[in-house]
């Protein structure tokens, strides 16, 4: 039995874990590489085992960085089998579509831009990571649906159990119990873990003891702002940039951070906290197909959104919401002020957040609202960071918006989070940490009492 790490190793993106074990090859995730560039060249490289060689695929969830090279894992010969929660199922495949479909158009910019300078333009000079034939060719090896709590017999001597993680909808840990050559090991993978006392979800269920636990480290050196405050901060950033004329942009992640930002704008105008006639557009074709699959799984909420549902009042739902699915609907919010615009992505890698950042970065009458994590060369992270001027579509624009980043809304566990989830597992004998930046992971690694930690590189491998 051995584990090798090929993604999210001493860095947060690209979550990808290979478990061998009695002749069967197991990865948890296949995630894409988010950072510096739309493209990353990490993300083209070899994943550094044979993609033909795998059985089984089980995913954690649907954020990207975990299921985003799923369609090149196939494309590169993977014919297994995918397991995941119903949820996720349905998350993955819009987000597999979407970034299939984001990958063409760039692939399509950059070939223009090759055939300027060499002066052919019959041919395409820029392959894109992979094709939207290819993600749907991987819908094609999702097979069994996991149940939380329920084990499924993957194949013989591997037992997987999918536990609810509480981070986005369909959102799992994953509990391996492993037998070969009569030896007996377990071990826990916890995904991306949720925060307690969110609305929306339930919290993260507390996990077994493992002999080996696998955890994220994303926020694992410091503490979120409380919840309470930060409903409040969204509502007075939207108030002040009202009263100034401009518009909030608010780049959002499409899969819960979207829907959570819904609720509470939903919250604010039914107390009368923000005005009914509030306009808010939620532009981004992901996000809005993300809310109806969020509205078809109500086994994933906690009690008292199910309630809700249940006495048909929509959560997501606002008097002045409108959806913007095509490209044209959205260029004309270049022309509007004193309006909420919701767009992807969330860390401004990409999509169509991107165009209303060109349009309002520079008004000092607008504010941007950054309410989740931001990787380290991002947009995002760059704007947050206190930059003066950001280049965006060959141009120079200077900061001038208000910025507001506002940590509370964090789908992540913070530290204290991670380390009671850690105490649930009691006392592993090897505690794994992947999915952080190493500052955060090594100042996470001295907290941990009663284990072993490592902290592995990528393609490192560990013999259990």
């Amino acid at each position: 039995m051995k584990i090798s790490f090929h993604g999210a190793d001493r860095e947060v993106t690209g979550s990808c874990h290979l478990v061998e074990c009695n002749g069967r090859r197991i990865l948890i995730d296949c995630g894409m590489y988010q950072g510096g560039r739309e493209l990353t060249v990490e993300n083209a490289e070899p994943f550094g085992f044979d993609a033909r060689k795998i059985d089984y695929l089980l995913l954690t969830h649907a954020h990207l960085d975990h299921c985003g090279r799923i369609p090149l894992l196939v494309k590169r010969g993977f014919q297994g089998e995918i397991i995941t929660t119903a949820a996720s199922r349905e998350l993955a495949r819009i987000v597999m579509l979407d970034a299939a479909h984001l990958q063409e158009e760039e692939a399509e910019r950059q070939s223009r831009k090759v055939a300027r300078t060499r002066g052919h333009h019959n041919r395409q000079w820029v392959k894109p990571l992979y094709t939207v034939l290819d993600a749907l060719n991987s819908l094609d090896c999702f097979g069994r649906t996991a149940r939380y709590n329920v084990p499924i017999d993957v194949a013989p001597g591997i037992r997987a159990t999918f536990i609810d993680a509480g981070h986005i909808l369909g959102s799992a840990s994953i509990f391996l119990e492993l037998e070969e050559h009569g030896r007996r090991k377990t071990v826990l993978f916890s995904g991306d873990l949720g925060y307690t006392g969110r609305p929306l979800l339930r919290d993260p269920a507390p996990p077994p003891h493992a002999d080996v636990v696998v955890m994220e480290t994303t926020y694992g050196d410091r503490l979120h702002k409380k919840l309470e405050p930060s409903i409040e901060e969204l509502y007075e950033a939207v108030e002040d940039t009202f009263l100034r004329g401009g518009n909030v942009i608010i780049p959002t992640f499409a899969l819960e951070r979207a829907q959570e930002i819904l609720f509470f704008l939903h919250q604010a105008v039914a107390k009368g906290r923000l005005p009914a006639s509030m306009q808010v557009f939620l532009d981004s074709p992901m996000a809005i197909s993300a809310t109806e699959i969020f509205r078809r799984h109500p086994e994933c909420y906690d009690s008292k959104t199910a309630e809700l549902f249940r006495e048909g009042n929509d959560p997501f739902s606002l008097p002045g919401l409108h959806f913007t699915r095509e490209t044209a609907q959205s260029m004309a919010l270049n022309s509007i002020s004193g309006a909420v615009i919701m767009a992807g992505s969330g860390m401004c890698t990409g999509g169509r957040v991107r165009h209303h950042l060109r349009h309002n970065l520079w008004r000092h009458d607008s504010s941007v609202v950054f309410v989740g994590y931001a990787a380290r060369g991002t947009l995002a992270r760059i704007i947050i960071d206190g930059a003066r001027r950001v280049r965006l579509f060959h141009e120079e624009i200077p900061v001038n918006a208000r910025i507001y980043t506002i940590g509370g809304f964090s789908a992540h566990a913070d530290r204290d989070e991670l380390l009671a989830w850690h105490d649930h597992t009691r006392n592993p004998d090897l505690t794994i940490l992947v999915h952080g930046e190493d500052e955060a992971m090594h100042r996470f690694a001295q907290r941990l009492k009663g284990t072993r930690v490592l902290m592995p590189r990528i393609h490192d491998t560990i013999e259990l």
